[in-house]
């Protein structure tokens, strides 16, 4: 069959697509695709570069699961979409990553704030996130249409075709479910980023302590276990009180990162937080099926979506009451 050509230059359609077995099928069923605020606010964006009745397009293919794959990587989407070809049309959606000297310096914000590391360890996105990245230099998400590479091989010349726009639905939802899939797509995946965090935040937690070793210079080889050892014979014991073959756990392991002091240098700093706390009370806003949206979809022999939508029901009804 030879697709026609409309008058706008786009090509007709050639018939309902292909059945897909399997394939990814978007969780809202009905009204707007789009939970968290990161994934309303992209599809916002892209609504704002004139693409909303075109998005409108993709919805119908993204909840009747034409979408059979999906990868994010950074600066990188790829998807196969099926359409009414045998063969599926593949996808690419492009957005720049943020080079490693800006996500340095991104990270070093995050990290001066308890608020923030708080939140991303847990798993969630402050809204004000989008104004760290905005006062880096850095917006979170595109400011232009034109920053967005949006290629897809079927013969429709629209951007986006309806497969773009499946792929772009099925993106926002996969930002629902794990916000980080959205900082990977900028260039810095879940495990790196908190790994970063944990290392700033655990230098940034005691100026004077990074100010007295740096003071201090180098130690060298051996100090740390001769004043182990000294310590443990203080104590009474013949052995060091402190086992570095075990690592420590709960508070013990920020309690055991700070310097080992003799007390008349320990008196005045005795009274401070081994950790700081947050620099401003934290406002926890998130929905109250965070938690399904972090774990997905269950297995079909147990219920699968439908389960997922009857437990997220119940969840907003226990969370309002």
């Amino acid at each position: 069959m030879t697709p026609r050509e409309n008058g706008d230059g786009r090509f007709a359609d050639y018939g309902p697509p292909l059945p897909v077995d399997g394939g990814l099928r978007a969780r809202s069923t009905r009204g707007a695709i789009g939970v968290s605020w990161w994934s309303r606010r992209f599809l916002e964006v892209l609504e704002s570069f004139a693409l909303g009745t075109r998005l409108t397009r993709g919805r119908s293919y993204a909840r009747k699961g034409q979408v059979r794959s999906l990868e994010i990587t950074p600066g990188r989407v790829t998807a196969t979409v099926q359409g009414s070809r045998p063969q599926p049309y593949r996808v690419t959606i492009g957005l720049a990553a943020f080079p490693a000297r800006v996500w340095a310096r991104l990270e070093r914000d995050l990290a001066a704030q308890a608020f923030f590391s708080a939140r991303l360890l847990a798993g969630d996105l402050p809204a004000e996130l989008e104004e760290v990245f905005a006062a880096a230099g850095a917006p979170l998400f595109p400011a232009e249409v034109d920053e967005l590479t949006q290629r897809c091989s079927c013969p429709d010349f629209a951007v986006p075709c309806k497969h773009l726009a499946a792929t772009f639905y099925l993106l926002a939802e996969a930002f629902d479910a794990d916000p980080f899939e959205l900082l990977r797509w900028r260039g810095r995946g879940r495990a790196e980023l908190l790994d970063r965090l944990r290392a700033l935040r655990g230098t940034a937690g005691d100026p004077q302590r990074t100010t007295r070793a740096a003071d201090r210079g180098p130690e060298p080889d051996g100090a740390d276990h001769e004043r182990a050892d000294a310590a443990g014979r203080a104590g009474g014991g013949g052995a060091s009180t402190v086992d570095r073959a075990r690592p420590a756990v709960g508070a013990a392991r920020a309690l055991d990162a700070l310097p080992v002091a003799p007390l008349d240098e320990a008196v005045d700093v005795f009274w401070g937080l081994p950790v700081p706390l947050p620099d401003r009370p934290p406002s926890l806003v998130t929905e109250p099926d965070l938690l399904l949206r972090q774990l997905g979809a269950p297995a079909p022999a147990i219920g699968g979506p439908g389960l997922v939508e009857r437990l997220r029901r119940a969840y907003r009804a226990l969370g309002s009451s």
